[in-house]
């Protein structure tokens, strides 16, 4: 087989500066006439930078440190190619690069940690972690995906690819393009930070990339409340024996009015969750799904006579459980039903005017 010329040339991707001021160090392998580009998942003050040598000038700290990591790549890259020189068989400057790095197939990447803690993530649903958790990994991933399809028209990236740039205009991607709000975005920076925590945690990533981004401020609005007037629209609604489910959804939501429960923690609760006082008053003691802290409320007449109508000794929970997509589009229903103009959700139920 004839011997192609091989190269590798380090230069600073300059436009690429993190806050410090650094700039990443990146790599060029030429066999032939092939070429592969590569990051080196280092930084360097660009000062310091010696083109012509590829190292950094001077013996300070940096310099001496980072020079050492160069020299073991430059091993490693060179290494790569004698392998490959050794099985006599055609090969490019890409091949040299996956020998290098290690091929895809292999190498731990950006989406492949995502979807390996999200499968983490779904075993523990009902131990320590609630379902509605896994929707927002999968949400964050599939926005992930597409826009790494459409930066770098590739279906993954490796954490050396990432830089303070890519979480700044993956920021403008969930906004801009897809229309998204801004508390969605903080779900999506939040879960992309902490699965770059977990890749410098395990070593899949030499540097801890994003830890120093700010996730943007919370919206902060006051919930609308329930007037007495609707409330009493909802509550003194006939509602046809035929549409079991939306009066199941409508006594749900009266029991949220009459206890402050949300609808996580009224299908859950059971007849264990309610306890006699000394005065022999009854109370609801139970610790809610959103933070696990411990509720108490005592129960009013209104909030008992839901409770035995629905009594079953077949079924662990006291209220039937309604799937939530359901229970949103019964809600709309009953706003029609009831001929409230304002907008009826269940988590409305909890904020009630204060003469109520």
């Amino acid at each position: 087989m004839k011997q192609e010329k091989f190269k590798v040339l380090l230069y600073l991707k300059k436009s690429s500066p993190d806050k410090s001021g650094k700039t990443p160090i990146m790599g060029r392998i030429t066999v032939g006439r092939s070429m592969s580009q590569f990051s080196c998942k280092l930084s360097c003050t660009p000062s310091l930078w010696n083109p012509r040598e590829s190292r950094l000038n001077g013996k300070s700290r940096e310099a001496v440190t980072t020079n050492t990591k160069l020299d073991k790549l430059l091993l490693a890259v060179n290494g790569a190619y004698d392998s490959l020189i050794e099985r006599k068989q055609a090969f490019t400057a890409e091949d040299v690069k996956n020998q290098f790095q290690g091929s895809v197939n292999t190498q731990m990447t950006l989406l492949r940690l995502f979807d390996r803690l999200t499968d983490e993530l779904k075993v523990r649903v009902g131990i320590d972690r609630a379902a509605g958790t896994v929707p927002t990994y999968t949400y964050t991933r599939r926005a992930l995906a597409e826009f790494i399809k459409k930066k770098f028209n590739a279906s993954d990236l490796a954490f050396g690819g990432l830089n303070e740039q890519f979480i700044r205009e993956f920021q403008d991607f969930v906004l801009l393009d897809k229309g998204l709000a801004m508390d969605t975005l903080r779900h999506y920076l939040a879960l992309l930070k902490k699965v770059c925590r977990v890749a410098y945690k395990e070593g899949h990533s030499e540097k801890l990339y994003f830890s120093h981004y700010k996730l943007p401020k919370q919206k902060e609005s006051t919930p609308k409340a329930l007037s007495r007037e609707d409330f009493e629209k909802i509550r003194d609604l006939e509602i046809p024996e035929k549409r079991i489910s939306h009066i199941i959804t409508r006594d749900l939501f009266l029991f949220a009015c009459y206890t402050g429960t949300s609808y996580a923690d009224t299908v859950s609760i059971t007849r264990e969750n309610i306890i006699k006082d000394d005065a022999g008053s009854l109370w609801l003691k139970y610790r809610r799904k959103k933070n696990e802290m411990l509720a108490r409320v005592k129960l009013l007449p209104e909030a008992l006579v839901l409770i035995e109508k629905y009594r079953d000794p077949m079924r662990e929970t006291l209220f039937p459980k309604q799937d939530y997509h359901t229970l949103r589009a019964n809600m709309k229903g009953l706003r029609v039903l009831s001929g409230m103009t304002e907008d009826l959700v269940y988590h409305a139920g909890r904020h009630k005017i204060s003469s109520f």
